[in-house]
């Protein structure tokens, strides 16, 4: 050991030491697992058999031969398209409303997280069961009206919906950051622009929405993000074999179904790090894209 680096560790030891269970389960628990599914991804592998290479043959075979892969990237691909603008707006016009200043803002910004708490759990999503069913509260609700209600759950054209419809309501994290970004605006900017004669439309698109850029892009990768990998409702409300004609067979279920049913772990492999692929490019573009309409005051 060098005397540089002899005095690197006796100024920075401690700090390190602390740090070391937290390096030790990111290498054991993270990266070496990584590692492996990278190997697997290019074998034939069934937990039972020493892996067989086979290089790129499991991606080809995705991509040509798999109708059901391609199906679960439509299904997923329309999900997170749908269920990410509706779900960052909802989230937007309810933290415009608290900006308010309303009273008991506290308690008001507790109890809607409360749905993201809540909305990706085995419990909620056998509750959205319910809600959902043919004689579930959707329907009896409906029927008050005269409106004959139809199965949510049974009927292929109408089952996506209900699981964006879950999504959208857990808006409660993006709401909160998307609070804590409207705090910061100056409120002179918006005194400003009403001496100007500016309306509170104006004032929104020329002052609001340029300042809580870099909010919005943060939330808008990390729900992208979060809904490439939904996996508990899906697996709960399509009984975890995809649904009605696969209509609930997203990316996720379906490498579950690939690795943990079928066993064809080196396909499943295969799949995430397609899944990883998928997820940084359209990160990188949405950097990309950013670039024309994300403000950063210098």
């Amino acid at each position: 050991m060098t005397s540089k680096l002899r005095s690197f560790w006796h100024h920075n030891k401690v700090p390190y030491l602390f740090l070391l269970p937290w390096l030790i389960g990111l290498i054991v628990l993270g990266i070496v697992p990584m590692i492996a599914s990278l190997y697997l991804s290019f074998t034939n592998y069934d937990f039972f058999t020493t892996p067989d290479f086979i290089g790129v043959r499991n991606y080809i075979e995705m991509f040509t031969q798999d109708g059901r892969f391609m199906k679960s990237l439509s299904v997923t691909f329309r999900f997170v398209f749908l269920s990410v603008p509706l779900q960052l707006a909802f989230a937007l016009i309810l933290a415009l409303m608290l900006n308010k200043g309303i009273f008991g803002l506290a308690g008001f910004r507790a109890i809607y997280y409360i749905p993201s708490l809540l909305g990706g759990s085995i419990a909620m999503a056998i509750l959205w069961q319910q809600v959902f069913g043919r004689t579930g509260l959707v329907n009896q609700a409906l029927a008050h009206f005269g409106i004959a209600g139809v199965s949510w759950l049974a009927n292929p054209n109408y089952t996506i919906y209900t699981i964006i419809l879950l999504r959208v309501w857990q808006f409660g994290s993006p709401m909160v950051i998307f609070l804590a970004g409207l705090r910061q605006v100056p409120v002179q900017l918006y005194e400003a622009a009403e001496v100007d004669g500016a309306t509170r439309l104006q004032s929104f698109f020329k002052i609001t929405l340029p300042l809580i850029s870099p909010i919005i892009l943060f939330n808008l990768i990390m729900q992208f993000i979060s809904a490439f990998q939904e996996f508990t409702a899906v697996f709960v409300l399509g009984g975890g074999s995809g649904g009605p004609l696969d209509s609930l067979l997203f990316y996720t279920l379906y490498l579950y179904i690939v690795g943990f049913k079928y066993f064809e772990m080196g396909y499943a492999s295969a799949q995430a790090w397609v899944l990883l692929g998928i997820i940084g490019l359209l990160t990188l573009i949405l950097f990309k894209w950013a670039n024309r309409w994300v403000y950063y005051e210098r």
